[in-house]
């Protein structure tokens, strides 16, 4: 169900490589099929095999790239990524009151693939204090939800006790995402009215750079076109998945996952 007259945006740093942040949003935006836009948190020098460098955009550019945004085309979802330092977050809040998006998903990205530091320490108290509790859904991984919560995470059962933790913060649902963990791939999705296991057999890929952003920015797209919360979920595990079994070779390390397979199979058909 494409409608690229339906505005998503993605606010989140940029990477110089295409395989996650911004990059990977507008790709992911476009593929679900929503008309995809951009504020820009950061500049990373990074590709398939680190980050490297990392150089944060002022406030006044990002209220600046928000206020365009917002007061000409209004987007019906916005998904969080990278924002590294408080300033920047509280910069980003405080727009977020002001323009009151529909849908607000929070990808809270702390710490890249290869390890480096994507949120500065002093960051993390400003994240949960006031960022998390505005989402309509977060979606944390294993390492994202123990240093949210403090706890550590070793099982689904841990998992289940982190996500009420983390929905006791405000957010209306949390996606807690079990690929860090041994065995299947499983995601446990919670809130009031929803509790929702997911679980596939894990991918034998290496090339999975930039899978957490693009299920989130996925997910996004499928609520802004009006799935409820679980379809929304599924269908976007349903791509991720097969945008990592799908995903190829480009670079010295870890690739990027294959986020236009559809249309592949469209131009074959």
């Amino acid at each position: 169900m494409r409608n690229y007259k339906i505005p998503t945006l993605t606010i989140a740093g940029s990477d110089s490589s295409g395989g996650a942040g911004v990059q990977a949003d507008l790709k992911t935006f476009s593929a679900i099929g929503t008309y995809g836009m951009s504020v820009i948190t950061a500049i990373t020098a990074q590709n398939t095999e680190g980050v490297f460098d990392v150089e944060e955009l002022s406030k006044g550019i990002i209220k600046g790239q928000m206020k365009a945004v917002f007061e000409d085309i209004p987007p019906k979802g916005v998904k969080i990524g990278m924002v590294s330092s408080p300033e920047i977050i509280l910069e980003i809040v405080e727009n977020l009151k002001k323009y009151k998006p529909e849908i607000l998903v929070v990808d809270p990205v702390m710490i890249s693939k290869s390890g480096y530091s994507l949120l500065r320490p002093e960051a993390k108290e400003n994240l949960i204090k006031y960022l998390i509790p505005m989402a309509y859904l977060i979606t944390p991984n294993v390492p994202e939800a123990e240093e949210i919560t403090g706890m550590k995470i070793d099982g689904v059962e841990d998992m289940k006790k982190a996500g009420k933790k983390i929905l006791e913060l405000g957010p209306k649902y949390v996606l807690m995402k079990g690929g860090h963990l041994d065995g299947d791939a499983v995601d446990v999705l919670m809130g009031e009215d929803v509790f929702e296991v997911f679980s596939c057999p894990r991918i034998n890929k290496k090339n999975t750079h930039g899978t957490g952003c693009t299920i989130s920015s996925a997910i996004t797209a499928h609520l802004a076109l009006g799935y409820d919360v679980v379809e929304a979920v599924k269908l976007s595990k349903e791509y991720i998945t097969e945008a990592i079994k799908r995903s190829f070779d480009i670079g010295h390390g870890v690739g990027p996952v294959n986020h236009f397979y559809k249309f592949e199979d469209e131009d074959r058909d």
